[in-house]
């Protein structure tokens, strides 16, 4: 059986540091500084984050040596479904917690829970579907 943790796990989560202070930076001056809406705000930080990610994961954490474009497609595929996934979860949830609070803070508390929930699905996705070393 495999450890949950090893060091494919600590180098993905050096490449997210990297991505997150990336991605955080775009979207949070796209939200407050550009005022940009929240939908568009946190896609920015996943697409500019995920062309980061797909290069330092592909070659660096996963050592992913293919070259086609099905292994591009699948990491697109799970960003995607990631991001669906942890956003949609995330702004309805905060709303509903942060009821007393104004419009931008509970959007602004819900992107850092879906950068969260983002984090987990998104391991597992790229780890066993995107770059999954087949044995």
């Amino acid at each position: 059986m495999k450890k949950i943790v090893d060091w494919v796990t600590i180098k993905f989560l050096i490449v997210g540091i990297i991505n997150t202070a990336v991605g955080t930076a775009v979207m949070f001056t796209a939200y407050n500084g550009l005022h940009l809406s929240y939908w568009i705000s946190s896609a920015l930080n996943y697409i500019i984050g995920s062309i980061v990610s797909y290069v330092l994961n592909k070659h660096f954490t996963f050592q992913n040596k293919e070259k086609s474009i099905k292994v591009v497609l699948k990491f697109v595929l799970n960003i995607l479904l990631c991001y669906l996934l942890a956003y949609g979860i995330a702004r309805p949830l905060t709303m509903k917690l942060l009821t007393d609070m104004s419009v931008g803070m509970q959007e602004n508390a819900a992107m850092l829970v879906g950068m969260v929930l983002f984090v987990g699905f998104n391991y597992i996705g790229q780890r066993y579907f995107a770059f999954r070393v087949k044995e």
